[in-house]
This record gives C-alpha cells, structure tokens and sequence, in this order.
C-alpha cells in the first residue's frame, strides 16, 4: 500500500493507464477475431467491412504506445495478406 502522496498519485496513475491500454488491446484483438473470422467464413463482405476498422484499432494502439509500432506494421500486414489471399480472384 502506498504511504506517501507521491506513490498513491503514482498507483493513481497506473491504473488509469492499465485500463486505457487494456481497452486499446481488446479492442484491437476483437477486430482482429471478427475479420479472421470472417475470412474463415468466406464472408468476404463482412471481411470488407471489419478490415478498415481492424487497421485503424492497430494504428490507434500504436499510437498510444500501447503496442510497438513495427508489431502493428506486422499485425496490419498480415491482417491485409490474408484479406488479399481470400480476395483475390482465382486465377
């Protein structure tokens, strides 16, 4: 337990951002989960709907620094790949 003004401000804090960041995650994990899902489905405009909205819940963690920016360039990459995969007409 805090004892000082300082530490209790600071504990304060923490779990302001601990709640910020956790929101930010889920959020962008839940879109994630949707357009996968959807992909799996072949509900290709399902899959059209969510991805805008899956690259924009990793562009916002990044940029609240809750995830690395190179870990959401990746997730944003594969996101994209395996949207381009099951969009693309057979050949």
């Amino acid at each position: 337990m805090a004892n000082h003004k300082s530490a209790e401000k600071r504990n304060r804090q923490r779990l302001k951002r601990r709640e910020r960041n956790v929101f930010h995650l889920s959020t962008m994990r839940t879109y994630m989960k949707r357009l996968r899902k959807a992909l799996e489905g072949g509900d290709l405009e399902g899959a059209k709907e969510t991805l805008p909205l899956a690259l924009q819940a990793i562009g916002k963690a990044a940029s609240k620094g809750v995830i690395h920016r190179n870990t959401a360039s990746r997730y944003a990459s594969r996101v994209r790949l395996a949207f381009n995969k099951k969009n693309a007409p057979a050949a």
